[in-house]
């Protein structure tokens, strides 16, 4: 099955190449999907299908990927805007809102993407949800210290959270060397808005997995094809 769903996410990641143009500045998500569009992007612009092109990556690990493959990359700071960034979710439901950050990239990836003017997501259609915290946890990274009593208040919220940890027991460790704490709603997030905003304020939270109001295009692998979803 996973074989399966891994197929459907090379097919939505294909379809996003359609999305490029030559001469854009991109933002280069983090995870699965997005590594197989990297993969398509690095091999159009070997074959000179596409030229001109540079990269934000958002994490260490998509800025390896893309090096190898001589993608140029830039930074944030250098450029005002991005043409376009290019992502997957963990999450997705009809008003385009998302879950991501399972790729444990979640406060790169918002730091990066709110600058696009468009922000495309490719996902299969397993993604699909009718609301945000139905299958998958919010991830939310944190500062390392005191990390117990943050994961106890981010407990308080109706949830199920835990210190993500590594095999090993040792703790999850972002890019930016915060830890990261999963937080699961055994209905969903009645309220995605309202608890952005409660997460948003509490001191030792770094960020969070809801990106609300982002998403401009929504690309769907399915059994029957891809299907296309934007915001109105």
């Amino acid at each position: 099955m996973e074989n399966h769903f891994e197929e459907l996410r090379k097919q939505a990641a294909r379809q996003a190449l359609n999305e490029v143009r030559s001469g854009m500045l991109l933002g280069l998500g983090t995870g699965r999907t997005t590594a197989h569009f990297i993969g398509f992007l690095g091999e159009a612009l070997r074959q000179g299908v596409l030229a001109d092109i540079a990269g934000v990556p958002t994490s260490e690990a998509t800025a390896s990927q893309a090096c190898r493959l001589g993608i140029p990359l830039t930074s944030q700071s250098e450029i005002e805007s991005l043409d376009l960034a290019v992502d997957g979710a963990d999450e997705v439901v009809p008003q385009l809102n998302l879950i991501k950050g399972l790729g444990r990239a979640l406060l790169r990836e918002k730091m990066v993407e709110i600058h696009a003017r468009r922000l495309v997501i490719v996902v299969d259609e397993s993604k699909l949800v009718a609301n945000l915290g139905q299958t998958a946890p919010l991830p939310v990274e944190i500062v390392p210290f005191e990390a117990g009593a943050s994961v106890r208040w981010l407990a308080s919220l109706g949830c199920r959270a835990e210190l993500w940890l590594e095999d090993d027991g040792s703790p999850a460790v972002t890019d930016n060397g915060n830890y990261l704490a999963r937080c699961w709603f055994s209905q969903g997030i009645e309220d995605p808005a309202g608890l952005a905003n409660v997460l948003s304020q509490r001191p030792g939270i770094v960020e969070h997995g809801l990106f609300l109001n982002m998403a401009s295009k929504v690309i769907v692998a399915t059994e029957q094809g891809i299907e296309f979803r934007e915001r109105v």
